[in-house]
């Protein structure tokens, strides 16, 4: 199970999207199906960056090590795939698991990100019954199932 800076056993899980609603509704998902996780979220590449690299606002104490990654694919000033590959290229950042989580369903997308070495690719749900189905499918395997590397 992956470890916290805060509790151990308790998944931290850094949402990458501007919806608002997408992560409110992926909070309350997680905590329908008794998944005990800290939940972070930034809205952009950009902001993804300076949270791992606990840059800026996002000071260590502020910005815990994620255990997971939920990377939306089309982010304003750095998209996913874009911060998927800067991830990848970093020693220090490239063993945390990324899930590319969006809307898109395009074939190319969904290669792309797997070539870049994404974890897994979900499509966004629409309802929030389908987001509570993804995220106890989402927990029970990445919280219960995984062994998540230690973190550094």
């Amino acid at each position: 199970m992956g470890l916290s800076m805060t509790k151990p056993g308790v998944l931290t899980i850094l949402i990458v999207d501007d919806d608002e609603d997408d992560i409110f509704f992926a909070e309350r998902a997680l905590k329908r199906v008794g998944l005990e996780a800290i939940v972070q979220s930034v809205g952009d590449g950009v902001e993804l960056m300076d949270y791992l690299h606990q840059k800026g606002k996002y000071k260590p104490e502020k910005a815990p090590r994620p255990d997971l990654i939920l990377l939306d694919l089309n982010r304003p000033k750095k998209n996913g795939k874009e911060a998927l590959a800067e991830i990848r290229a970093d020693k220090a950042l490239r063993h945390i698991p990324v899930i590319l989580f969006t809307t898109s369903s395009a074939e190319q997308d969904i290669l792309a990100c797997y070539r870049l070495g994404a974890n897994s690719y979900i499509r966004k749900p629409v309802t929030f019954d389908a987001m509570v189905e993804t995220m106890e499918m989402l927990g029970r395997y990445w919280a219960r199932f995984v062994s998540l590397p230690p973190r550094q």
